[in-house]
């Protein structure tokens, strides 16, 4: 019986999981407090949110500390430390482990911190974010495919020409992508960058006969572009990115990869379970319960069936659905070359029809350095209004 042992085991003990603390409807409440209390296979997924949310209101310090903790996070879970090995095993459910996100979850990470090292003045820094960002949205292992993100990779050129470097990769892989929009010129000299965000991102839902088909649910975005206003300028930015493509259109997304291979193991299992399970029975009819080597075989096949059995139920294939669900739909920007000192700027958000739409509108006070370092400014429709950065 040391099959059946051997299989009981790989079931394992199911552990209570701890409560959840319980939540207030303000991410800047629940947030500090899911990742301080709640369950750790959820830390990183709550950090993305809260990050997310504290760009919006202008706390930069925030997200920076809290996106700098995620990245660490996700740099490290993919080595070869037993924690590491443990999550990516086949015999515990997507949902248990640790939380890192699909591949443009985590280039988006990269892409906010990438802006916010650019606010600090750390042009290096934020160029090697948006190169982490396409990394992880490209097929590394098989070379299918490259990532495809716009803003990155114009950014990487931008931030590559004003450190006096040769821009002309990055910016032939963002012109070749972009779809929809106009990118402007690549100009090293300006030293103003608006960031702009708006509408809904992706969610997550499993289908399948386990559950392992990773699914997304997106949204029409009733904004569609954005103007900014600032020192007698009027200009309008069409998205550049669309992160509903970029989670629905990635050809052969690692996760659904795994779960897909999850999902064959367990049929394959549970059939040679029933093929030896029968096999064996036959066997031991035939040896009609004599101590002859037929028997012992019989018996033997049967055993190993069960096992079989076994780790078929003891592997998880479900969809992880766990979703970064405070993403926006589309990002975009606007760099300018503006005097250094004090400005206003006010970006409207406007609809199908090109007219802004109610209750979007925002204000934002910002000071261009007399240092040389960039003003960057971060919007979304949902910021709050007015705003200093």
């Amino acid at each position: 019986m040391c099959a059946v042992s051997a299989a009981v085991l790989l079931l394992g003990c199911a552990a209570s999981r701890p409560a959840a603390p319980p939540l207030t409807g303000d991410i800047l409440v629940d947030g500090p407090r899911m990742i301080a209390e709640g369950p750790p296979r959820d830390k990183v997924l709550w950090q993305y949110r809260t990050a997310a949310a504290a760009l919006r209101q202008g706390r930069f310090d925030l997200a920076r500390s809290l996106l700098d903790d995620a990245l660490l996070t996700l740099q490290g879970i993919h080595g070869p430390n037993p924690e590491a090995r443990k999550a990516r095993s086949l015999f515990r459910p997507e949902s248990v482990k640790p939380f890192l996100g699909e591949p443009y979850e985590r280039s988006m990470a990269y892409i906010y911190r990438g802006i916010l090292y650019w606010r600090d003045g750390e042009l290096d820094n934020a160029r090697a974010c948006f190169r982490s960002a396409q990394f992880e949205d490209s097929d590394t292992e098989q070379r299918a495919y490259a990532g495809d993100w716009v803003l990155p990779d114009y950014l990487e050129a931008l931030a590559t020409a004003k450190l006096g470097g040769d821009p002309t990769d990055a910016l032939r892989r963002a012109q070749a992508n972009v779809r929809g929009a106009s990118l402007p010129p690549l100009d090293p000299a300006i030293n103003t960058l608006v960031f702009l965000e708006f509408g809904p991102g992706p969610l997550k839902y499993a289908t399948g006969a386990y559950g392992e088909q990773l699914r997304f649910r997106t949204t029409s975005s009733p904004v569609r572009s954005a103007r900014l206003q600032v020192a007698g300028l009027s200009i309008q930015a069409a998205p550049v990115d669309d992160v509903n493509y970029q989670a629905t259109t990635r050809g052969g997304r690692v996760m659904d990869h795994i779960l897909g291979n999850k999902a064959v193991f367990k049929e394959a299992t549970d059939t040679a379970g029933d093929a030896a399970i029968f096999g064996g029975a036959v066997l031991a009819a035939a040896g009609q319960g004599r101590k002859s080597a037929v028997d012992e075989a019989g018996a033997a096949l049967v055993v190993a069936g069960l096992a079989s059995k076994l780790v078929s139920a003891a592997t998880r294939p479900q969809a992880d659905t766990r979703t970064w669900d405070n993403l926006p739909q589309y990002l975009t920007f606007v760099q300018l070359r503006l005097p250094p000192g004090e400005h206003t700027a006010t970006i409207e958000f406007l609809g199908a029809n090109g007219q802004p739409l109610p209750n979007r509108t925002k204000t934002i006070h910002f000071r261009v350095p007399t240092d040389g370092r960039d003003a960057v400014l971060f919007v979304s429709d949902t910021s709050i209004t007015p705003q200093t950065q």
